[in-house]
């Protein structure tokens, strides 16, 4: 599976870190943009999404907000 992972997250969401933590231990390489730090890719994350709320995955061309297990493993293919 070669799907672009990418994570827009801040330091304290557990959500986020929780996502991470489910990539890493899946195998799934993904990179990961602190929001609070990084005006410019929070700019990219809300032109995506329409929202303020973090995290923010996308998966290829998807959007995922949340930490939406089912939607994720749907998209990469794991069961």
């Amino acid at each position: 599976m070669s799907a672009k992972v990418v994570v827009y997250s801040t330091p304290g969401c557990p959500w986020c870190k929780r996502a991470k933590d489910y990539f890493r231990a899946n195998g799934i390489a993904f990179k990961d943009y602190d929001v609070s730090k990084d005006k410019a890719k929070a700019e990219e994350m809300v032109k995506k999404s329409g929202q303020m709320g973090v995290p923010v995955i996308t998966i290829g061309s998807q959007v995922i907000v949340g930490f939406d297990k089912g939607k994720i493993d749907g998209l990469l293919g794991i069961h």
